[in-house]
Parts: C-alpha cells; sequence; structure tokens
C-alpha cells in the first residue's frame, strides 16, 4: 500500500546521512529504513531526546508520589540551598521542566549547543550559580542545565540514580534492556546522556501514544502524558512549541487540516515523533553533523503522503 509513496522518501534518507527511520502505525512497522545491519543491532547517542525520557520519569515520580511539580526545588535539593537565593528560591519543577527558570544561559547563542557546565566539576553548582536574566516561569531558552538538575532531583528523591530508577520504571516493563545512561559526578546526564537502539526508541514512542499504559497496566498517568506534551512556550519558531520536555507542532494534511504531533529532538538528528490523531510514531537516529533539522523536514515534507 505505502510501497510506492515512500520510494522518494527512501531516496532521500540514503543520501541524507541518516543511519535508521521506523515508522509504526497501528502498532505495525509500515516503513523502515536502516543504512546496514549495525545500525539496526548497535546503540545509538540519541543527545537531547534523553530530556524527553526524563520527562517520562518525572510523570512516573508523580505517580509514586515523590514530587509535585510546583514545589520550589530548594524543597528536593537541599545540599545546595545556599545557591538558591533571592529570586531562584522560587524556582520549581515546573520550570525546569519547561525551562523557564530565567538563568542566562546562551546554550542556543554563544556556547554554540553546548555548554561549560559539562566541564565544570560540580554540574548542580553550576547551573545553581548562573545569574537570573528573566524572572522566573516568563520565557522559555534552552537549558540543558534544567534537564541535569531534574535527573538530580529524582535521584534524591527515589535513592536511586536516574539509570535505576528508568530501569525498574519504565525500561524493564518495556522490555528495554540494553542502554547506556552515561553520567557525571554520580548522576545520570539528564540533557543528553542516553544511549539506546532504534526499537527501543519505537517503544517508548508507543509508549507515550498508548497514554502511558503497557497492556492494563499504567506506566506514566495519562493526564501527565497530556500534560507534558501541550504546547506551552514558542522560542523558536523553526522547531515548534515547548511542553514539558517535549517540543509540539502540528502539520498541515493536503486538505489543509492541522494535525498536531509532538516530538523528542536530539542533536545531530535524531527523533521520536507521535501523531495521536493518526496513530503514528515516527523514529530518526541520524549523523547530520551540520543540521539537526533535516530529519524533522523529511518527515514534515513526506509524511502528509500517508496521512
Amino acid at each position: 500500500m505505502y510501497e510506492n509513496r515512500f520510494d522518494t522518501f527512501k531516496n532521500k534518507l540514503k543520501k541524507g546521512q541518516i543511519q535508521a527511520c521506523v515508522i509504526m502505525q497501528n502498532e505495525n512497522i509500515i516503513f523502515d529504513y536502516y543504512k546496514n545491519r549495525k545500525a539496526q543491532a548497535i546503540l545509538h547517542p540519541i543527545h537531547s531526546c534523553t530530556k524527553s525520557i526524563v520527562s517520562m520519569l518525572v510523570g512516573i515520580c508523580l505517580r509514586d508520589g515523590l514530587i509535585d511539580i510546583d514545589t520550589p526545588i530548594i524543597n528536593y535539593i537541599s545540599a545546595y540551598s545556599k545557591y538558591l537565593d533571592d529570586g531562584k528560591r522560587f524556582i520549581t519543577i515546573r520550570n525546569l521542566l519547561t525551562m523557564t527558570p530565567g538563568f542566562d544561559w546562551p546554550e542556543f547563542g554563544e556556547w554554540n549547543f553546548g555548554s561549560p557546565m559539562e566541564y565544570s566539576k560540580d554540574i548542580v553548582k553550576f547551573v545553581l550559580e548562573r545569574n537570573l536574566s528573566e524572572e522566573v516561569g516568563t520565557k522559555m531558552n534552552y537549558n540543558s542545565g534544567c534537564s541535569n538538575l531534574l535527573s538530580y532531583i529524582i535521584q534524591t528523591v527515589s535513592g536511586m540514580k536516574l539509570s535505576e530508577y528508568a530501569n525498574a520504571n519504565l525500561f524493564t516493563p518495556l522490555g528495554i534492556s540494553d542502554f547506556i545512561w552515561h553520567e557525571k559526578q554520580g548522576i545520570n546526564l539528564g540533557a543528553n546522556g542516553l544511549k539506546m537502539k532504534v526499537a527501543d526508541m519505537v517503544k517508548l514512542g508507543c509508549l507515550c501514544l498508548r497514554n502511558g499504559k503497557l497492556n492494563n497496566t499504567v506506566i506514566i498517568p495519562a493526564n501527565w502524558i497530556e500534560e507534558s506534551t501541550k504546547p506551552r512556550f514558542l522560542t523558536y519558531e523553526d522547531i515548534g512549541f515547548y511542553g514539558y520536555h517535549w517540543w509540539t507542532s502540528t502539520l498541515k494534511t493536503k486538505e489543509n487540516n492541522e494535525v498536531p504531533y509532538y516530538f523528542a529532538m536530539g542533536l545531530f538528528g535524531q527523533f521520536i515523533i507521535v501523531i495521536p490523531q493518526h496513530e503514528m510514531v515516527v523514529v530518526f537516529v541520524s549523523e547530520n553533523y551540520g543540521d539537526t533539522i533535516k530529519p524533522m523536514n523529511y518527515f514534515r515534507e513526506n509524511i502528509v503522503d500517508i496521512l
């Protein structure tokens, strides 16, 4: 049914440094492309797609009664309370999820997609010591420090490293057994530390598509999936709105209808895209070192053919 429609798409993937692309609809794989067997088998660095998985884990913490997202983070990181002076005392988990703590953080500016945080001796201290340049909660500014703070908070409230908490509460139930979650100073990197297989990225997208339920078991509360993927801040128009560590946007169909979707995005072109209205998950793994958005553009230009 879809073979001819995917011919042009597949040719673009072959020329575009795409390592893998899988499209699942209604629980069936309707398209898959792997550059080679290795691309299918190995653990890929998913970079900032890690952030969206951290958001899923925050939802599980809520399920377990470990946190409240509107409680100031000072209540969860008392060991660092001396760095939370003045307005910083009002920063909440919700602010971290929406990247609105107000820190001066030029990650998409002069830092050029990186951060000196990665070379600091204490990544939590580095983030909290940044000056406030905006009022807390008013403006989204891309900030990987928020994700590392969330990792530290989950570790603090659960008594487990983020990787351990994820393995027990998310990965094992989904049958994900092979992954690497890099850490620094005993804290798993919530911003970009995860490596996993393409098939397991698809599993995570499908869990979101099922509103957090696996068979009859609630892994992530459905209301958290809904809340975390709502469009909240439009800061980077070429990407989309930001929710709780998920990006959101819309597609126009041939009939000119608007179809909402949300996605995890990682440097160099890693994506987990979920289109609830069409029961569809699309995953890209790429090596687009000069153009992170290229796979998303392939998606936007070609997916309407099968919607």
